[in-house]
């Protein structure tokens, strides 16, 4: 497979002098196209700090981010827009959906940010959600409005799918139908998957596991046989 995501050397750090505080500690690794990866840590890991410099929402001190060939750690405010709008789409532990929107409305979103989106029903339709699509917010569960959120996410048709703990804000059962949505974007579609969790159990089901602790990587794991989402116990 070919590499789409590389970390080379990174740092991101915040503050300055006596009260600099090191997130990220030279951190390296790749990721695959089409590999279902979890970042795995506890609160205060990096792990988040990560995602985020991954999609362009953060940049790091030094050291070099490339996605697809770009290196993302060296765009200006245009190109990272683009770069958010198009390359990469963001699933939120909860939900940020617009609440005076129905569900078809907030997938439709997309179209204003992409201009050959998905269509917002189909996208609703593959998570499960077509007789939802009327119903705002209010009127859903929290794992529908999850699921509402990966079809948003979705129908911007991105390479890379960004979780920051996805499945943190359900039940077991909800949060096992929202990783197997997630599991299956890698496995069916060939999307490549990128979730950060605290949760080890979640990891059990990924292709390749990042730990991290204290800002530093402590183990890269393959999974030759990862378990199926049904497999895993909560």
């Amino acid at each position: 497979m070919a590499t789409i995501v590389e970390f080379k050397d990174v740092v991101k750090e915040y503050g300055e002098g006596d009260g600099k505080q090191i997130a990220v500690n030279h951190v390296d690794f790749t990721i695959d196209e089409g590999e279902f990866v979890v970042i795995l840590g506890q609160s205060g890991a990096g792990k988040s700090t990560v995602l985020n410099m991954l999609g362009g929402m953060d940049s790091p001190t030094s050291g070099k981010v490339i996605v697809d060939g770009q290196e993302v750690s060296s765009m200006n405010d245009s190109c990272l827009s683009d770069y958010r709008a198009v390359k990469v789409g963001f699933i939120f532990q909860f939900y940020n959906l617009i609440p005076s929107l129905t569900a078809l409305e907030n997938v439709a979103l997309t179209k204003s940010i992409v201009k050959d989106a998905a269509d917002p029903e189909e996208m609703l339709e593959l998570v499960g959600l077509k007789e939802h699509a009327r119903k705002f917010p209010s009127q859903m569960s929290g794992g529908e409005q999850q699921r509402v959120s990966i079809a948003r996410a979705l129908a911007k048709k991105p390479r890379i799918i960004l979780g920051d703990e996805p499945t943190g804000a359900l039940d077991s059962e909800t949060g096992k139908i929202v990783l197997q949505l997630l599991a299956d974007m890698s496995r069916k579609n060939g999307n490549t998957v990128i979730l950060v969790t605290h949760n080890a159990d979640i990891a059990k089901c990924a292709d390749k596991v990042i730990r991290m602790k204290n800002g530093k990587i402590r183990e890269i794991r393959i999974n030759e046989k990862p378990l199926s989402v049904e497999e895993v116990e909560w």
